[in-house]
């Protein structure tokens, strides 16, 4: 029996074309869905020329790898079926199995950063390397709970069908012929053309609308018209490229740094860093405290609030009773309250690893580093508890759920704790819990009676970790007392009793009572306690789309900031030099400040809250006393709460070698794990 020859190659290359339509078609259509759905505005509120072009540079970024289904078929069907008889027999139904699966892998992608952006307000980004230590059931139970999860797994089977169905359809279309010339020369000439061209093709798209590699679409040649619109910007990206783009970028490329370059940047902040490959930057981060500005606490309590952010506590959102318990705490004599505050971290983990160690996570996962693990602590100067360990204090650190998250069974000691307790340790036995703990009060109150029990009159330091204000909300707040109404009273905006948006606000008010209750009573037990209340991170704090504020968008404050207050009987005002802003930095040199003796020498990277601060600068974003702006997306805005919508600018982002720097020395201490071994 004959081989199909040039003829069949030349069919085949027909019917991958027809079916490489369709991937580029179905990502618009997702792009329109993700606008439409997402969008902080209408469609008809953008000028029809951003989404024209969002639209087609996102279709040629797109072909980056979409292309790569037209060559995936063309080599892997068409070409070995033109030499194969029984292949190319069963060729259409093989190209046919592929088309749907890349179609399947399309809605995957589409699906998971619908997802990412409902948790994170961003399309796929570097923070998903940092989910690869998750606990796996917990993001199951969100998945499936929060997410609508089984919907979607569901709305696949008929869009696989859809597809098949198109699929079909497409290569049931009559063929062109092959052209034929009755001599050899001119026909071996056609065919070679034919030839040539399938493959032109293929690099013409993949390479944006051109055959020159360096013209290839990239986030950095995006239109401006597109770009400087933070959303529609980010929604010019196809899924796989976003994700294609988090692949190829493991480790932050402060990383990669030669040490001569990374020694320049820290020496911004600090000048007598020699640069030495022997050199410990944190050595040049000592300072000496002043003298004690209130009786030395014989308990301080340091309370992180899982996903507690600073825009609960701002005016647009006073009608909102969910942080109603701290909130009393902060108009209490002897409260202090910073209602501009940036986590050190954008996330859980890198947030709580930059508090505990005082020295910047950046994204690379300290907490689950060896190097971290087996630091010496006098070489690791800057932690909180060992700096307090040294003060006397006996220090303890709670999580309300398993210590193997994170690492903190490895992490938590190597950060100078004396004594570390995860929640299913420690609690009443089959305590109900959340995939990431148990539930704060329970957990909370045999923290409290764990605190009693061991309590030897010694000075001691409690860091606590609370968990349960994280999605899916499904803990059964009205059996604890704790009710919508109690939280949001109805009616308000577009919310509705029972919806996800409802149980959220009760799941937050229910965290809020839980610290408040655990405050008071230490408060009563230990009246001259000390306690800072600060979050993790931000998150969401209403949705925009029910109508509670007139804003369509969330403030670059209520993305990043966090809150924060201190509480003891002899704080002051005037302890605190006016100040309007600061971080998680800031906290432990306050500390400090506040109850060391004078002489005491310390380790800390920024200055004490007792310090005039003119502005604030992390890996993530920075602060003055007008604007904050957030480098990833190069973006900033005025730090104002508002109600209204707020412009956001682009470009001309402040305080880019202090930022540098703050990235340089943990990437220096990575670099050179022998200056804190």
């Amino acid at each position: 029996m004959d081989i199909p020859g040039f003829a069949g190659f030349f069919g085949g290359w027909q019917q991958d074309l027809r079916l490489a339509i369709v991937p580029p078609v179905l990502c618009a259509v997702f792009r329109f869905l993700f606008i439409w759905l997402d969008g902080p505005k209408k469609l008809s509120a953008w000028k029809g020329s951003q989404l024209r072009t969002c639209f087609s540079y996102g279709f040629w970024w797109g072909m980056d790898i979409n292309s790569r289904f037209y060559l995936l078929t063309l080599a892997a069907v068409t070409l070995p079926g033109s030499f194969i008889w029984a292949y190319y027999g069963i060729s259409d139904t093989v190209r046919l199995v592929l088309f749907v699966l890349y179609g399947i892998i399309l809605y995957a992608a589409f699906m998971g950063k619908m997802i990412f952006y409902y948790h994170f307000h961003d399309v796929y980004n570097r923070n998903m390397w940092l989910g690869k230590n998750a606990d796996k059931k917990n993001l199951l139970d969100i998945f499936f709970n929060q997410n609508h999860g089984a919907w979607i797994l569901l709305g696949a089977v008929p869009y696989a069908c859809l597809l098949g169905g198109l699929g079909s359809w497409l290569q049931s279309l009559p063929l062109f012929e092959l052209p034929r010339f009755d001599s050899a020369w001119a026909q071996y000439g056609i065919n070679t053309a034919i030839f040539l061209f399938s493959i032109a093709i293929y690099y013409w798209f993949n390479f944006g609308g051109t055959f020159r590699h360096r013209f290839k679409p990239e986030w950095d040649e995006v239109p401006a018209e597109v770009k400087n619109d933070v959303f529609l910007g980010k929604a010019t990206m196809d899924d796989l490229v976003a994700l294609k783009i988090v692949w190829k970028h493991p480790v932050p490329e402060f990383m990669s740094k030669e040490d001569g370059a990374a020694a320049e940047d820290i020496r911004c902040v600090l000048p007598d860093f020699t640069g030495s490959s022997q050199d410990n930057p944190l050595m040049y981060c000592r300072r000496t405290a002043k003298g004690a500005k209130i009786r030395r606490p014989g308990h301080i309590f340091f309370i992180l609030e899982e996903s507690h952010c600073q825009g609960l506590y701002d005016a647009p959102y006073d009608m909102l009773n969910v942080v109603s318990h701290t909130k009393a705490l902060r108009q209490e004599p002897g409260a202090f309250a910073i209602s501009n505050f940036q986590p050190g971290g954008m996330i859980s983990q890198t947030a709580l690893g930059s508090i505990l160690l005082g020295i910047y996570d950046c994204d690379v996962e300290l907490n689950e580093n060896k190097i971290i693990w087996d630091a010496d602590l006098s070489k690791l100067p800057t932690t909180m508890a060992g700096q307090l360990r040294r003060l006397g204090y006996r220090t303890h650190f709670w999580y309300g759920g398993s210590l193997n998250w994170g690492s903190l069974v490895h992490f938590a000691p190597s950060a100078g704790f004396d004594r570390c307790y995860g929640g299913p340790d420690f609690c009443p036995p089959d305590s109900p819990q959340t995939w990431l703990g148990v539930y704060d009060h329970i957990y909370l109150d045999a923290v409290a009676e764990k605190i009693q029990a061991e309590a030897d009159g010694s000075p001691e330091f409690h860091f606590i970790y609370t968990t349960s204000n994280h999605g899916p909300y499904n803990i059964p707040y009205e059996s604890y007392g704790v009710h919508e109404q109690d939280a949001v009273t109805l009616p308000l905006g577009d919310l509705k009793p029972g919806d996800m948006d409802m149980r959220r606000f009760t799941g937050i008010l229910y965290a809020d009572k839980a610290i408040g209750d655990f405050v008071a009573r230490m408060r009563k037990l230990y009246p001259d306690s000390l306690f800072v209340l600060t979050g993790d991170h931000a998150s969401a704090v209403a949705p925009l789309d029910k109508g509670i504020i007139p804003r369509k968008d969330r403030l670059l404050r209520e993305h990043i900031l966090t809150s924060f207050s201190m509480h003891h009987p002899d704080l002051k005002p005037e302890f605190f030099a006016g100040n309007t802003m600061g971080e998680h930095q800031n906290i432990l040199p306050t500390l400090m400040e506040l109850i060391a003796p004078e002489g005491f020498e310390y380790y800390s990277l920024k200055p004490p809250l007792t310090e005039k601060i003119s502005h604030v600068v992390t890996p993530y974003s920075w602060m003055d006393g007008s604007h904050i702006g957030f480098y990833k997306d190069d973006v900033w805005q005025q730090l104002a709460a508002s109600a209204e919508d707020v412009p956001m600018e682009h470009g001309n982002m402040q305080y880019k070698d202090e930022w540098a720097a703050w990235q340089g020395i943990t990437g220096w201490l990575l670099r050179h794990p022998e200056v804190i071994s």
